[in-house]
């Protein structure tokens, strides 16, 4: 029974450790999103970093070192796929729900909670998935 508890243990602890999203500190986007690529100071005071792990990159935006956009590509270019696209919604979602809000020119969702949205568009020259704190300026 004791191994059985340990284990279950380090099983939540590493899984909550595997994704970061809106609103974690750098500390934990650090540790779950492994190496950064660039560290860039905006003009409004806030920090871009993009990092690389896996087949990604993952482009945050902090202010006052909390995340407020994060936006979610392919390292060699490639479009996400749904599931993909999904994956990254629900690691955002904090209890709520993502609902399609699509234009003609791009995929849009917005949160139930009205407390952020997603787009799904060209960011930078790369397809990206761009999740977004709503009423924080993020953009690039």
């Amino acid at each position: 029974m004791k191994q059985f508890l340990v284990v279950v243990l380090t099983v939540i602890a590493a899984s909550s450790t595997v994704w970061a999203n809106l609103g974690d500190g750098s500390d934990r986007i650090d540790d779950s999103y492994g190496n950064f690529l660039q560290r860039h100071l905006r003009d409004d005071g806030s920090v871009a970093v993009l990092y690389h792990k896996g087949q990604y990159l993952y482009l945050v935006i902090f202010t006052n070192d909390r995340s407020i956009s994060e936006s979610y590509s392919h390292m060699n270019g490639k479009d996400l796929s749904e599931r993909e696209i999904a994956k990254f919604l629900k690691a955002n979602a904090d209890g709520a729900t993502w609902i399609p809000a699509n234009t003609s020119k791009e995929r849009r969702f917005k949160r139930s909670d009205n407390k952020a949205e997603a787009t799904y568009g060209s960011s930078s020259g790369r397809r990206a998935l761009t999740v977004r704190e709503l009423g924080r300026r993020s953009d690039l």
